[in-house]
């Protein structure tokens, strides 16, 4: 007797049209899908950079000062130590990269969890987690990240860490606001009435409905990190032992009149990178938005 293959269950047609849904109204927005194809290819060029430039892209290796494309070895020119701009820039986007993701991920945990606890406990326990909360907000954000780094030291860890405790509080608000309005709903009241635990109420039915404008600031909280790593480095608490693209703006501001391109390549990939990120951004809010979903 043949055994029914009933392990194998076929994706529900629901989840296809919503996702082919999504996929849709995204592409809507032309802005979101230039933005996509960019951060695409800087992800790319990072992934790729101990291919494309093995040596260690802190090594000097010609002269100082090539300008770009008078040498085809470097395309993209030499800095003031005659270190490979092209090498600085592939290994930089993977650095920036990974502090704007880790940063926002560290963020969006901290922020999910004091508003998710804050909006579903309510009472004393909404009041102290939303004070805490005012308390980041009122802080200097870059006094905060500068101190973090000063006190902590310029390592890459300490500064995806103190962009992370300062990004959190936007997320946190939101959440708790989202919360607050799916806590009284009937699905909810039902869920309670079929004996159901709170922690799986929140974790099942209420978060997943709560999380698309979450995931929309996560984006935008990238963005934000990448231009914190480039204050922090181009005031020189950068992590010595990596490149970023915000340490070689800083290393370029002194020749900013002879060796402008130093500061302007660097300084364009933070541009393009941000925006792109910010484009994103509005593209995921018309996909996910469900009040912009009926236009």
């Amino acid at each position: 007797m043949s055994a029914t293959p009933a392990a194998i269950v076929p994706s529900s047609p629901a989840s296809g049209r919503r996702r082919d849904a999504f996929v849709t109204r995204f592409a809507r927005n032309r802005g979101a899908v230039a933005g996509a194809l960019v951060l695409v290819l800087v992800a790319l060029v990072a992934a790729s950079a101990d291919w494309l430039y093995p040596v260690n892209p802190l090594r000097i290796v010609g002269a100082p000062e090539i300008w770009p494309f008078e040498s085809w070895r470097f395309p993209l020119g030499t800095d003031s130590m005659g270190r490979d701009m092209a090498a600085l820039i592939a290994h930089g986007a993977r650095a920036t990269l990974l502090i704007g993701l880790v940063a926002a991920a560290t963020a969006t945990l901290i922020g999910v969890t004091v508003g998710a606890a804050a909006a579903w406990s309510g009472g004393w326990i909404d009041e102290a987690l939303m004070r805490v909360t005012e308390l980041f907000q009122i802080i200097p954000n870059v006094v905060f990240v500068l101190t973090v780094v000063s006190v902590l030291g310029p390592r890459i860890e300490t500064i995806t860490l103190a962009v992370g405790l300062v990004s959190w509080p936007p997320i946190a608000r939101l959440t708790r606001a989202e919360f607050l309005s799916f806590k009284e709903r009937e699905f909810v009241q039902a869920c309670r009435a079929v004996g159901m635990s709170p922690l799986r109420i929140v974790a099942a039915e209420v978060l997943p409905n709560a999380l698309p404008p979450v995931i929309v600031m996560s984006s935008l909280v990238v963005a934000g990190a990448i231009l914190y790593e480039s204050v922090v480095s181009f005031l020189g608490l950068g992590d010595p032992n990596i490149a970023s693209w915000g340490r070689l703006v800083g290393e370029g501001r002194s020749l900013i009149r002879s060796s402008w391109y130093i500061c302007a390549v660097p300084g364009v990939a933070i541009m393009l990178t941000v925006l792109s990120l910010n484009l994103v951004g509005d593209g995921l809010n018309d996909a996910l938005n469900p009040k912009l979903q009926k236009r």
